[in-house]
């Protein structure tokens, strides 16, 4: 027997009446799309995928106490803007899903297409055995990714932050196939990192997702602001202080035409372009992502 707000006595509930209530304390937090997020979190409690969560949610199927509980709980907590990443502790990415959580960059659907120029870059090489070097790792996305997406790719992944360090090793354990060498290192000091010395001359491509965001812009979103760190998103007076670094010091490491991949911000490609040319990189180009957004600039060494 149910009253009528769907909860039976037991603190069970029907999948759809919780969900309606997870979306609206959601939306009340400001959350731009509740209905996912809340399908999300409910199918992260029950071990299910979103989409069994939506089949329960048409049949009316009711939903155990406990469980019912425990997404109102976490629904709780998006709508005070905690990540719903670090809620579940997972996070999407093309065909691989990463371990991640406070103290590591949550990986972007608009990142995505970055990796595919690499991908894309490092099918086109007759090498069985191509390398691949991913700078600025965080969670190791890209770097997992390439991996995971070019059957015989070995991969480097650099990372500084000790914090991010750890998840990545966690993904690296999970996803690397044996394939992906992680690193502790700075990718502003490319020459001091010993492990990518025997690299030199020999890496077709380089990919970074570097840290962009200009250090007088605070990004509005409490996800972003809040719980990424810092490490991740600031990159100097015009974000790019990571970037030129790169540009100077990367270009020995690649073969001859070996390609290098940036992700930016959507302002920053004609700069990105400038800097590259005068340090030496050919054919320098900016792509946009699915959104339209200029995303990613290309170029050859």
């Amino acid at each position: 027997m149910h009253d009528e707000h769907g909860a039976a006595p037991t603190g069970a509930a029907r999948a759809d009446v919780l969900l309606a209530t997870m979306q609206q304390g959601m939306r009340a937090g400001g959350i731009e799309d509740p209905s996912a997020d809340a399908e999300l979190i409910l199918a992260h409690v029950l071990g299910e995928t979103r989409g069994r969560v939506q089949a329960l949610a048409v049949m009316r199927a009711e939903i155990a106490p406990g469980a019912a509980t425990a997404a109102q709980d976490l629904a709780e907590e998006r709508a005070r803007r905690i990540p719903l990443q670090h809620l579940t502790g997972r996070a999407p990415f093309r065909s691989i899903e990463l371990a991640v959580g406070p103290g590591v960059f949550v990986p972007r659907p608009e990142t995505e297409i970055v990796a595919q120029f690499a991908i894309d870059a490092l099918q086109s090489i007759p090498d069985p055995e191509p390398i691949a070097v991913d700078l600025c790792t965080g969670s190791g996305a890209l770097a997992l990714a390439l991996a995971h997406e070019v059957p015989g790719a070995r991969v480097w992944a650099v990372e500084l932050s000790p914090e991010a360090h750890a998840w990545a090793e966690r993904n690296v354990a999970e996803w690397g196939d044996g394939r992906v060498t992680l690193v502790r290192g700075d990718a502003t000091a490319l020459p001091t990192i010993a492990e990518l010395a025997p690299l030199t001359g020999r890496v077709h491509v380089l990919v970074t997702n570097p840290p962009y965001v200009p250090s007088g812009m605070v990004p509005r979103d409490p996800e972003v602001r809040d719980h990424d760190p810092q490490l991740a998103l600031y990159g100097g007076a015009d974000g790019l202080d990571v970037v030129r670094s790169i540009s100077r010091s990367a270009r020995g490491l690649l073969v001859p035409g070996g390609t290098l991949v940036i992700e930016h911000a959507e302002t920053q490609g004609r700069a990105i372009r400038e800097l590259l040319l005068a340090d030496g990189w050919r054919a320098a180009a900016t792509h946009p992502d699915l959104t339209g957004r200029d995303r990613a600039t290309t170029a050859l060494s």
